[in-house]
């Protein structure tokens, strides 16, 4: 069962990855308009979208491969993730099949957006899709915050402890960047460390549960050997 726990622990956080890394990739194409507005959207959310339950289903098998002792670390990373998950998909859903298909987005340039019926629905700076999309990510970091004390301060494991640390404590950040009263692209740019953060937490995480699905398979080997030894 364990095996099988690794496994999905080290695809979900590879989809996450995937889902991190296109959104970062949308950020260029819509500064520079390599796209239409609202094929960038299309490209920005999409890819959003397969990160929130990907990162649950990833936190889900860190809760179950842990030790007793370190439960209640990863129980409450859990609990966060379960409400990152939440408002993320939630906005993410609205924003594919609402606001998109019915002509509405904004650029940096008209930070206002399309207005129209649907204008409450548009994720524009603070708007009330702006202000869900923080709090997911804000309860993103804090799931990282609370499950980097479960990993040991050696090897790979090291690695995602410092990189859940650091992606928790880039938190005000995300704040700033998402609640600070006025707009403006400079005040966007306090969130650009989540651009390494967060894919850096993910690509880790996958790889130490590869790294346990590696040791379980060698294990099991072992005792095949031993077993046909006698």
């Amino acid at each position: 069962m364990k095996k099988t726990i690794t496994k999905i622990g080290f695809w979900s956080a590879f989809v996450a990855l995937i889902g991190a890394l296109g959104y970062i990739i949308s950020v260029p194409l819509q500064i520079f308009n390599l796209v239409t507005p609202l094929q960038n959207a299309v490209i920005a959310f999409g890819f959003s979208l397969l990160m929130p339950v990907s990162f649950l289903l990833a936190m889900l098998a860190l809760h179950y491969i842990v030790p007793e002792e370190k439960k209640f670390w990863t129980h409450s990373a859990l609990f966060f993730a379960v409400i990152y998950a939440t408002y993320c998909v939630l906005n993410y859903v609205v924003q594919l099949a609402t606001v998109i298909p019915a002509g509405y987005y904004w650029t940096f340039e008209n930070p206002q957006g399309i207005q129209g019926p649907l204008s409450l629905l548009n994720q524009t700076p603070h708007s009330l899709f702006w202000d869900i999309d923080a709090l997911g990510y804000i309860f993103l970091n804090l799931s990282t915050l609370f499950a980097f004390v479960v990993f040991e301060k050696q090897g790979l494991q090291k690695w995602v402890r410092y990189f859940f640390l650091i992606n928790g404590f880039s938190t005000p950040f995300i704040a700033i960047a998402y609640f600070y009263p006025v707009y403006s692209v400079p005040v966007l740019m306090f969130g650009t460390p989540w651009v390494i953060t967060v894919p850096g937490s993910l690509l880790f995480l996958a790889l130490y549960f590869r790294q346990i699905s590696s040791s379980l398979d060698n294990m099991k080997s072992a005792k095949i050997d031993v077993k046909f030894a006698k």
